[in-house]
């Protein structure tokens, strides 16, 4: 088996972006009428797949929102994130739709997602994508 057979079985395994359902993630009520409590979040274990090799990625996700009527309940955004380890995907996409995913379903004054993946070939890429409302 040569080098394009194993990339082509590789891509073949993965899934496309309309994979990632946002359906995942649980809003829990909160109130936070004074816009004085920040929540952050890490997760050092992110993985996905590059879509141009198949080969996976890895990097560690933060996400920062200051919310207003909702938070994240964690286990759902865990389970989320797990749809992205055989989705092929560059940084600055996933990047994006967790953005995205997240505003969609909590609604927050302010969301800063950031993805500092490990680096590859020497180069390592640190992307961030942000809303404010």
């Amino acid at each position: 088996m040569d080098l394009s057979d194993i990339t082509n079985n590789l891509v073949a395994q993965r899934q496309p972006i309309d994979f990632i359902l946002p359906e995942y993630l649980e809003a829990i009520p909160y109130s936070n009428p004074n816009q004085s409590t920040w929540v952050e979040i890490i997760h050092p274990e992110f993985t996905s797949l590059c879509p141009k090799t198949g080969l996976p990625d890895f990097g560690e996700i933060t996400i920062k929102y200051l919310p207003d009527q909702f938070i994240v309940e964690l286990k759902s955004l865990k389970y989320y994130f797990l749809q992205y380890r055989n989705t092929g995907i560059f940084y600055e996409e996933l990047t994006k739709l967790i953005m995205e995913h997240l505003k969609a379903v909590l609604n927050p004054y302010n969301l800063t997602v950031s993805a500092k993946m490990t680096p590859r070939g020497g180069i390592q890429s640190i992307i961030s994508s942000s809303f404010c409302r």
